[in-house]
């Protein structure tokens, strides 16, 4: 069953609204983060453009974002969301949209460091989102969790205000498994207008996330969209976590199956050999994947995070400028 459950800190945040006017200022901010955009170093992963991020700079990546007025979304990526997009293009179209891309598992790492991004470390999804509600400086702004079965969004939003009381999360919804009707979407878009939270995270896996960022993006008033994966689940111990040396030797995904094997095993026996496969054809030359990126700025009007300064640079008058979506499929 899919409901929206908003919490009660939520009172007085006033957070950001789209703005579709044009201004000579606005198209050189434009021109600025395209041009960014495009020359932001990355790894190719069969032709995924991934950046070369540790904790540290995924941590500020995600701070600059905040601070700019664009809104966009950021991608884990990893084995299983490589091989996704070999065979979605849909998929593929949304990894090339995103903000921001970050490797999430120590095969992209490694393919990383080949192609010459020695600083390049892995940054899970459940570890950044702790991170992110961990720091202080991220304390101002506000939160909204979406995915999860029944009861776990409340759940961890429960939990996340204990363990980190100055964190605002100012609601939960937990989809069905399906795509949402007509009143569905709607009904979750109004909440969001109503609340404005200035971060949404998604939680319900890969490709089902990715694509409903790409697509409800334009249509959110927020900043930034999360793709988390089984953060949720993680965070409320549905899931084990396990030791730091297990991630570093590349086996969290052993891990993972010898908890749900039911569920994991054909993922992983139709991923991972293929992808290794593919990547040494890559790294030996004998195959080229160029990357895409068609990242799209989505303008908003920013306004003050709840106890925090205005960030637009003009003095209260941010840059507007309506910049329309494009898709390459």
């Amino acid at each position: 069953m899919s409901k929206i459950v908003p919490t009660r800190n939520c009172a007085g945040h006033v957070g950001s609204g789209v703005t579709t006017s044009d201004s000579q200022g606005g198209k050189t901010d434009r021109a600025h983060f395209m041009r960014l955009v495009e020359t932001r170093p990355h790894a190719n992963l069969l032709g995924v453009h991934v950046e070369p991020l540790d904790m540290e700079r995924a941590v500020a990546r995600v701070g600059d974002a905040l601070n700019k007025p664009h809104k966009g979304y950021v991608c884990m990526i990893g084995v299983h969301g490589i091989m996704e997009a070999q065979r979605n293009p849909n998929l593929a179209a949304a990894y090339a949209s995103a903000l921001i891309t970050v490797p999430d598992g120590m095969p992209a790492v490694w393919v990383g460091h080949w192609q010459g991004h020695e600083e390049m470390q892995r940054v899970a999804g459940p570890d950044l989102m702790l991170e992110i509600f961990r720091r202080k400086e991220f304390a101002g702004y506000t939160h909204f969790l979406y995915g999860g079965k029944e009861g776990i969004a409340e759940e961890l939003a429960t939990n996340f205000k204990q363990r980190f009381p100055h964190a605002h999360i100012v609601g939960t919804h937990t989809p069905p498994f399906r795509d949402l009707t007509h009143d569905e979407e709607e009904n979750l878009i109004a909440t969001i207008r109503n609340l404005k939270p200035d971060i949404i995270w998604v939680g319900i896996s890969t490709p089902k996330q990715e694509l409903f960022m790409r697509r409800y993006l334009p249509r959110m008033e927020t900043r930034l969209m999360f793709g988390v994966g089984a953060a949720f689940d993680f965070h409320t111990g549905r899931i084990q976590d396990c030791a730091e040396w297990i991630k570093r030797a590349g086996l969290q995904w052993f891990h993972r199956l010898m908890q749900d094997p039911r569920h994991l095993w054909r993922r992983y026996l139709r991923n991972n050999p293929a992808f290794l496969w593919r990547i040494a054809l890559q790294l030996a030359g004998l195959r080229s994947y160029p990357t895409t990126r068609a990242v799209h700025a989505i303008e908003f009007t920013p306004r003050p995070a709840r106890g925090r300064a205005n960030f637009s640079q003009n003095k209260g008058q941010p840059a507007a400028v309506r910049i329309q979506p494009e898709s390459i499929e």
